[in-house]
């Protein structure tokens, strides 16, 4: 059985497994005695999904058709699947998961927070499959900017890279970087071509970026990673990285890229100094904010 085989007769088995858990509505005890199967019936959730008994069948039996989205939408509500389980039938149906899930579910744990904190000098980010930052450590925001401050698209890297100013200085040899950022884009990005956020994200970045227009139409594919980034920060010059990039945990959808100071470097020094500066920059705005409370306390 090849790859493809066995993840239709795994969706096939997932689907009416969930199915056999639903309790039907609207029956009484001897009604539900009668009925010689545990929870739905085919027809029930075919009925209920939209969708026709033959096609609802042949997705149980893991025969290989297509799965629509509109289709993966309609059996999630239908069988009442929890968040996990959502994400499980979406990868399953080959789809992307849609945008809903990302404003909701992909919120970090406080033990994944604690991991990034506890890499003090080096700057750490969590991202979602679709290159948004979701989690960051304070080292990351001295060099990348103020995450906290950034709206839902500022905090999207590939988007950054192409429409921040400042990253075209920071980053030595940007050209180098940046394109090689959209190969990397392209190469993870390819099974959810037809989600409509992708769409539109590309079509919006093409407008913005005459850059990122003019390497997209390329089709350039990079699957690999980053080893080494060079970095010019404003206030203390050069900063040599090691890259490492790590799957979450849990969640195979994130990611989390590591920036480790270069050995033989002063990295580690500037990021110390780095953080010194953001740590007194954070305190003076505090402090601030204290005596303008007691000052509006006056009147």
């Amino acid at each position: 059985m090849d790859g493809e085989q066995q993840r239709n007769r795994e969706l096939g088995d997932f689907l009416k497994k969930r199915r056999q858990s639903i309790a039907p509505v609207g029956l009484d005890v001897e009604a539900l005695a009668r009925r010689r199967t545990p929870g739905l019936r085919r027809e029930e959730v075919a009925q209920m999904a939209g969708i026709s008994l033959t096609w609802y069948t042949w997705l149980e039996q893991g025969r290989p058709i297509q799965v629509s989205t509109s289709v993966v939408e309609s059996l999630t509500r239908v069988l009442q699947l929890d968040a996990e389980e959502q994400t499980y039938l979406y990868r399953l149906s080959n789809q992307p998961l849609p945008s809903e899930h990302f404003k909701h579910h992909n919120l970090i744990s406080s033990a994944l927070q604690h991991v990034l904190d506890n890499l003090s000098h080096c700057p750490s980010l969590i991202t979602d499959q679709r290159w948004n930052v979701i989690g960051w450590n304070a080292a990351a925001s001295t060099i990348f900017g103020d995450f906290e401050e950034m709206n839902e698209l500022e905090r999207n890297i590939v988007w950054a890279m192409f429409t921040d100013a400042k990253y075209k200085t920071l980053f030595v040899d940007w050209e180098r970087h940046a394109k090689g950022m959209v190969g990397r884009f392209r190469a993870s990005c390819g099974k959810f071509v037809e989600d409509p956020w992708f769409k539109q994200f590309v079509e919006n970045l093409k407008a913005e970026s005459a850059d990122f227009n003019r390497w997209w139409p390329l089709h350039e594919i990079k699957n690999n990673g980053e080893l080494y980034k060079q970095l010019m920060h404003p206030i203390v010059g050069r900063l040599d990285f090691e890259i490492s990039n790590f799957d979450v945990s849990g969640h195979s959808d994130l990611k989390m890229a590591v920036h480790i100071p270069e050995p033989g470097t002063d990295t580690d020094e500037k990021m110390t100094e780095l953080l010194k500066i953001a740590k007194e920059k954070k305190e003076a705005r505090r402090m601030a904010g204290e005596k303008k409370g007691e000052a509006d306390s006056l009147f």
